[in-house]
C-alpha cells in the first residue's frame, strides 16, 4: 500500500489538501484515512493554536493521533513512531490509502524512514536535565563540542532538550549522535512525499494573519483551560508556540499586542525550520490532490 505523505511548514495548507485528496481517493471509488504527524496536535484542549481540524471539518473521514495526550504528558517521538506505524498497518489491513499529515519534522522523518533511536537511561536523562536547568543550554552545547563536533553544530547552542538527547546518546553509546535524515532509500514503505510550499513573501502575511485570527478565535481562553488541566506541569505541551505567549498575558507580563507580536516572530522563525527540514526530502514535483490520489491507487493496481 502506497502511503501519502503531506508535509511543509506552518499555515500552507497542509490539512485541507490532505482532506482534498481523501475526498478524491473516495470519489475515486476507495478509502482514504489520515495519520496526524503534528506533535501538538496530539494533545486534547489544544485545537485553536495548532488549527487542529474539527470534527466537522474532518468531511467525515477518519483521523488518528489527535487529541491522544493531557497537557500534563510528555510527547517523546520513539512513541509516536510506534503509534503511528500501528496506525498505518491497520489502515493498510482494512483497504485504505493512509495520508500523513504535518509539520513536525522528526516526527514525520521518524514514520517515514527507518529510524534508529539510540538507546535511553532515565537516571542519566534526568542528571542532564538537571544540569541543562543548572546551566543552561550554552554550557550543554560546549560539552556536546567536545565529544561530537558534528552533533554540537548541527544542534546548535540553542535547542537545550536535544542537546540532552544527544549527550545521553553519545555518552551511553560511545558512538556519534546522527542529526538528520537517514538515506533517501531506507524509506519504509511506498511513499508520496508532498512537500507544500508557499513562498516566504505571501506566507508572511499569511501566518501573521494566522495568528492574529486565534487571539480572535479566543486562544487566550483555550490557555486558561490548558493551565487548569496542567499543561505547566509537562514539558512538551507548553513548547506550543502561542501558549506561552497566550499564558504570559493571563498573566499581564505581555499585553495582548505584544502576546501576538511575539508569537507571529517565534510562528516565523519555526516555518524556517520546517522548510529547512522538508528540503532535504526526495524533491517530487507540486502535485493537486486529483494527481496525488490518482498515483496512489494507481500503484495499487500495478
Amino acid at each position: 500500500m502506497t502511503l501519502i505523505a503531506v508535509v511543509g511548514a506552518t499555515g500552507t495548507g497542509k490539512t485541507g489538501l490532505s482532506l482534498d485528496i481523501a475526498d478524491e481517493i473516495v470519489r475515486l471509488g476507495s478509502t482514504a484515512e489520515i495519520v496526524n504527524c503534528d506533535a501538538m496536535q496530539l494533545y486534547r484542549g489544544m485545537d485553536i493554536g495548532t488549527a487542529k481540524a474539527s470534527l466537522a471539518e474532518r468531511r467525515g473521514h477518519p483521523h488518528h493521533l489527535l487529541d491522544v495526550l493531557e497537557p500534563r504528558e510528555d510527547a517523546a517521538v520513539a512513541a509516536y513512531r510506534d503509534a503511528a506505524l500501528a496506525a498505518l498497518r491497520a489502515i493498510e489491513g482494512r483497504g485504505a490509502v493512509p495520508i500523513l499529515v504535518g509539520g513536525s519534522g522528526l516526527y514525520a522523518s521518524s514514520v517515514l524512514y527507518d529510524f534508529a533511536f539510540p538507546a535511553t537511561d532515565e537516571a542519566l536523562r534526568a542528571r542532564l536535565e538537571a544540569e541543562l536547568e543548572r546551566d543552561g543550554a550554552a554550557a550543554m552545547h560546549a560539552r556536546l563540542l567536545a565529544v561530537d563536533a558534528a552533533a554540537s553544530e548541527a544542534i546548535g547552542p540553542h535547542n537545550g532538550r536535544r542537546l540532552v538527547r544527544a549527550l545521553e546518546a553519545v555518552t551511553l553509546t560511545g558512538e556519534p549522535f546522527r542529526v538528520g535524515l537517514p538515506p533517501e532509500d531506507s524509506l519504509l514503505r511506498p511513499t508520496i512525499i508532498q512537500h507544500v510550499r508557499i513562498e516566504r513573501a505571501a506566507l508572511v502575511p499569511r501566518l501573521d494573519a494566522r495568528v492574529l485570527r486565534m487571539w480572535q478565535l479566543g486562544l487566550v481562553e483555550e490557555a486558561r483551560a490548558l493551565r487548569a488541566a496542567g499543561i505547566e506541569r509537562g514539558t512538551t505541551a507548553q513548547q506550543a508556540i502561542g501558549y506561552r505567549q497566550a499564558l504570559d498575558q493571563l498573566d499581564g507580563t505581555l499585553d495582548e499586542a505584544a502576546a501576538i507580536e511575539c508569537t507571529q516572530a517565534l510562528t516565523r522563525r519555526y516555518a524556517r525550520r520546517q522548510v529547512s527540514w522538508f528540503q532535504r526530502y526526495p524533491a517530487a514535483p507540486a502535485a493537486d490532490a486529483a494527481a496525488l490520489a490518482h498515483q496512489a491507487l494507481g500503484s495499487l493496481e500495478a
